[in-house]
């Protein structure tokens, strides 16, 4: 056999198994791929086929290790396996594989190491006492047929049904296919059978009968998790594991990465499912299929600088330069800046935050003696309703939609508010002065100009039969066209109108023009949208990732409590639910402290992290409320010899340390130890936003669901361990935490 056309695969059970072998084996794999891609029958290889097996065959690897491989075709071999070479020729009717009829994906098993992993009998007690009852089988209530129905692989149905523990299901899920696992734990968790269909099973069917013998044809469809590339197999083999993002794609995942869209769509689900991995390989996709040239007809954006680093650094990893280079990678605000200085040169107006605009918001108050107005209210007032809908004039405002605002104003106080609106503007301006929302409402409003008049060249050169008008051109001597050709946004729930109706006028209406991951469960600022108002329509392009690959299901259950039972929007006026939301990773329960006051939580925090040992101090983090209890926390463990690393706009400040911000710092961060501290009522929520209740229904049920989000977004930060620290009264959104599991003694 020639080997210029040999295919070798590695699947993606191969390779977390072959992440655990010593590096020298892991470099010997790499050799082996490279000379059996040469010539499979060279005589060093060994290649044979098993006994009683018509596939499955061995060849070695050094002279410890051999590869199990199926051959998939003539020339088309999967790597399945790496084993000590002892371990593979005794019981080969053990091994198994097939195609699973339902994702028509490969599943390759070795049911002897799953029947002596998950069902060894436990070591008998020292004294033995009396015969327990029998306990009763976790899935007894389902039948074989059920079972294999949602995807469990059919040779692990046994397993199944002998399983009585969830230490058992635990020790399975490590070793069954994907799909297998994901069910399981699902009706464990006590979904209704046909919700298991439905938000497990059916979004990795494929629509067309499955040929149980078409083994190259299953290696294809995306639920066999495999990599081909040289590139992509020596990332897989001496990468670590939380590398794997570059070269493995969960099916869900890999069918939203390369669908062919109509329009624009969206990818909601909750911390951990991989939005931001999908969001990075679309943009790769996108790419491949670009024609040659040195322009960047991609943007990829996202609402901070620190979150727009994170993306440049891994679309690196991902692609390399050659992708970064068509790419144009930008946090949404300098885009938005960089478009009004690009139109209006003289424009240097200092840039104030949100905090300061409230704080001239209250000068101005003052120093016209209105007490009847609270400054954070008509900021919102200004910035989302005056500034989100472009509204120029007293008479427009007086028609504004304020959908949302919370309390009702008439007609009366419109008028008062637009008056306060018109000399606020004026102060800024006489301040030399402008605001990320004046700047993104002045970039919407160029950019949705410039659409006009290419939409305008459009229809005179249709008009003209097709000819190019040169008087009709940009007045620069170009000629105008969209600034690109695809955008993707990361952390879409986050963004502002203005922003939208930027990004909408950026690109042509057309096929795959706009691709939005997002999750509103995860907004941690005020912009709250309905897209398709602004020109963006999603219906019918809408899809859910449900499957956390960070956060354990221990945690992850304590942060959806947190979440209670608000209800949250979809960024298109209907409500949003993270029903399916689930992980295949266990771990510790969340620890609760209780502590007498602020000084004994530092203590106990800088306790805790010495007790970790080993654990890189990179890796730990506290979120807490406020900057000074940033600073407080790190000024502690300082005192303690523990280095400490304030999170700011940009990120850590430093290189090592614990990570310790407010709660805000840590969107779109992951760490393996995760701390949040001062989770006290009045700190979480913030003692204003009770003040509300009685004053401002509508508005403290908003203030109420953000901070019950940032809770959120700081509890699945954590990917093996969660400590919550308070002193006093703990935050109304722990009750329900507190009462399953009480806080360990101070």
């Amino acid at each position: 056999m020639t080997g210029k056309n040999v295919t070798l695969r590695l699947l993606d059970k191969a390779d977390r198994e072959i992440l655990k072998l010593p590096r020298p084996v892991k470099g010997a794999i790499y050799d082996f791929q490279h000379k059996f891609k040469t010539n499979p029958d060279s005589a060093g290889l060994r290649l044979k086929q098993l006994q009683g097996h018509d596939k499955l065959h061995s060849a070695r690897v050094n002279d410890e290790y051999r590869a199990l491989l199926l051959r998939l075709a003539d020339d088309d071999w999967l790597i399945v396996s790496v084993k000590h070479r002892k371990d593979v020729y005794a019981h080969l009717d053990r091994l198994t594989y097939s195609v699973n009829r339902v994702t028509g994906g490969i599943e390759y098993m070795d049911l002897q190491v799953v029947q002596e992993e998950v069902l060894a009998p436990a070591p008998p007690p020292s004294a033995a006492p009396a015969e327990p009852a029998a306990p009763e089988p976790l899935f007894a209530k389902w039948s074989e047929q059920q079972l294999t129905d949602l995807g469990v692989a059919p040779s692990l149905v046994p397993v199944v049904a002998a399983l009585t523990t969830e230490d058992q299901l635990l020790g399975l899920v490590e070793y069954a296919p994907q799909l297998t696992g994901e069910v399981l734990l699902a009706l464990y968790d006590g979904k209704a059978y046909d919700d298991v269909l439905e938000q497990v099973t059916a979004p990795v069917a494929v629509p067309d009968p499955v040929d149980p013998e078409d083994y190259r044809a299953a290696a294809d469809r995306p639920a066999t998790i495999v990599t081909t590339t040289d590139d992509a197999l020596r990332e897989a083999l001496e990468g670590e594991d939380f590398g794997r993002w570059k070269v493995f794609l969960h099916p869900t995942q890999a069918k939203l990465v390369t669908r062919d869209y109509s329009g624009p769509a969206r990818v909601g689900g909750g911390p951990g499912t991989g939005k931001t991995i999908v969001a990075l390989h679309r943009v790769r996709h996108l790419v491949e299929r670009l024609p040659a040239g040195r322009t960047k007809p991609v943007l990829l954006t996202t609402y901070n600088k620190n979150l727009a680093a994170d993306l440049r650094s891994r679309l690196l990893a991902l692609g390399g330069e050659a992708l970064l280079s068509r790419v144009e990678i930008s946090h949404v605000d300098q885009l938005a800046l960089r478009t009004v200085r690009e139109a209006e040169p003289g424009n240097r107006k200092r840039i104030v935050d949100e905090a300061q605009a409230v704080r001239e918001w209250r000068s101005l108050l003052d120093e016209l003696g209105e007490d009847g107005w609270d400054a954070e209210f008509l900021h919102d007032e200004w910035t989302q309703v005056i500034l989100g809908q472009a509204v120029t004039s007293r008479t427009d405002y007086f028609r504004a939609r304020r959908a949302g605002r919370g309390r009702t104003v008439s007609r009366a106080e419109r008028a008062e508010i637009w008056q306060l609106a018109e000399r606020f503007a004026q102060r800024l301006d006489r301040l030399g002065v402008q605001t990320w929302d004046q700047i993104a409402e002045r970039a919407a409003q160029l950019e949705t100009g410039r659409a006009r008049r290419i939409q305008d060249i459009e229809r005179r050169r249709e008009e003209a039969g097709g000819l190019d008008n040169v008087h009709v051109a940009d007045g620069s001597g170009g000629w105008l066209r969209y600034r690109y050709r695809h955008i993707v946004v990361d952390e879409a729930q986050d963004l502002r109108p203005a922003h939208w109706k930027m990004l909408r006028a950026m690109t042509a209406p057309d096929r795959n023009d706009l691709f939005l991951v997002g999750d509103t469960h995860q907004r941690i600022y005020k912009n709250q949208v309905t897209l398709g108002s602004l020109g963006i329509n999603i219906r019918g392009r809408a899809s859910k990732l449900s499957l956390s690959y960070r956060t354990t299901r221990q945690i992850l259950r304590s942060a959806l409590n947190v979440l209670g039972e608000e209800t949250y929007d979809d960024l298109d006026g209907s409500a949003e639910t993270l029903a399916g939301y689930r992980s295949v990773l266990s771990g510790a329960v969340p620890n609760l402290h209780r502590l007498a006051d602020w000084a004994d939580e530092r203590e106990a925090i800088a306790a805790l992290i010495e007790s970790w040992g080993e654990v890189p101090h990179e890796q730990i983090a506290i979120a807490v409320p406020t900057n000074d209890m940033a600073r407080e926390v790190a000024y502690a463990l300082r005192e303690r010899g523990i280095m400490a690393l304030e999170i700011g706009p940009d990120g850590p400040l430093g290189d090592s340390g614990v990570h310790i911000g407010t709660m805000f710092r840590f969107k779109g961060l992951e760490y393996q130890r995760m701390i949040i501290a001062g989770v006290t009522d009045g700190l979480v929520p913030r003692a204003g936003v009770r003040q509300r209740r009685a004053t401002d229904p509508a508005r403290y049920r908003t203030e109420m669901r953000r901070a019950r989000s940032l809770l959120f977004v700081a509890a699945t930060r954590a990917r093996d361990s969660l400590d919550v620290f308070w002193h006093g009264e703990p935050s109304p959104f722990l009750k329900e935490l507190i009462e399953v599991r009480p806080p360990a003694a101070a």
